[in-house]
């Protein structure tokens, strides 16, 4: 499957209450949005127990909605902490935009005792990766963070997937040992959560570099709002540019669409749905595209994406599934 013609109608529309910017560069034909959530509706799609928060509704039609404002071809899906292992609406989302036409990938969250048959069916309905979240929960101690990182590993590698990582920037730091030879790709959520304005020196970001220079880290440099604090980015600039320096072909972009994280003011909803960080897409693209040449951004946009999640384009040596 190729990407589509693009058209134009619905590209100025508000999308969940959200206007999104123009783009100041043009999307290049191909480009994969590598961070993306659905949530249906809460009867259909029962949440976590443990969740930590109810994100609002943000349905197929609205993801579409958001990747034609965007002139995005492709997607991946991940699946967020409400979710918990349930990976129904992941999968009735991949399977929905296939039969629209659209190519998406998914990451998934599933329990420790799937069973091969079950792993399967996710590599079929489009699953690459899956994912470990340590973030959400507030792991930030070493040895649970390994314990759950090696767990997954040991699954994605029966499958030839990879492993995705949400973590603090120091607990990364903490793991390096590990994530550099776990035995799977590595990729790591949203810049690592390094924080802008503490520069290149920051405890964790040295072994950051040093695993994506290593070759077995892949990392997302996306919804750049997290890290930065200027409205332009160029606060930014030192973080981007030393990790798409270290290794281009090992970085990614993902916008984090809907925005479920609030404001540190507004305190956390786990028994109604929560309201939605109104984030401008539009212009936390047209921020990426100040870090990064024409040249940089086909290649995160496009080839990286390809190569890792197996759309069209990939090179011969992609993981395309169970060995």
């Amino acid at each position: 499957m190729t990407p589509t013609s693009r058209s134009t109608e619905g590209r100025d529309a508000p999308v969940l209450g959200v206007q999104h910017s123009r783009l100041e560069v043009p999307m290049p034909r191909g480009a994969c949005d590598c961070h993306v959530h659905v949530f249906g509706a809460a009867g259909q799609y029962p949440f976590a127990a443990n969740r930590t928060f109810m994100p609002s509704p943000a349905t197929v039609d609205d993801l579409i909605a958001f990747q034609t404002a965007l002139d995005l071809d492709r997607a991946v899906i991940v699946q967020a902490s409400p979710q918990g292992t349930d990976t129904r609406c992941l999968t009735d989302t991949l399977t929905e935009l296939r039969q629209r036409g659209r190519e998406a990938r998914g990451v998934a969250v599933v329990r420790t005792d799937a069973t091969s048959a079950e792993l399967r069916a996710l590599h079929a309905a489009g699953v690459r990766g899956l994912r470990v979240n340590l973030q959400s929960f507030g792991i930030t101690a070493p040895e649970a963070a390994r314990e759950q990182l090696r767990a997954a590993a040991r699954v994605a590698g029966s499958m030839g997937w990879h492993v995705q990582i949400y973590a603090q920037l120091h607990v990364i730091g903490e793991l390096a040992d590990v994530l550099g030879d776990v035995g799977v790709p590595v990729v790591i959520d949203h810049f690592g959560l390094a924080h802008a304005s503490d520069g290149l020196s920051q405890k964790g970001f040295p072994e950051l570099l040093a695993l994506v220079k290593a070759g077995n880290v892949w990392v997302k440099l996306s919804a750049p709002y997290r890290i930065i604090q200027h409205p332009l980015g160029d606060d930014g600039v030192s973080i981007a540019r030393a990790l798409i320096d270290a290794r281009l072909d090992h970085m990614l972009w993902g916008t984090d669409w809907p925005h479920t994280n609030p404001a540190a003011d507004i305190p956390r909803l786990r028994d109604r749905p929560e309201p939605l960080r109104p984030v401008d897409d539009g212009a936390q693209f047209n921020i990426f595209t100040r870090w990064t040449s024409a040249h940089e951004r086909e290649r995160i946009l496009v080839h990286n994406a390809a190569h890792l999640y197996g759309f069209a384009d990939a090179s011969s040596d992609v993981r395309n599934g169970p060995p």
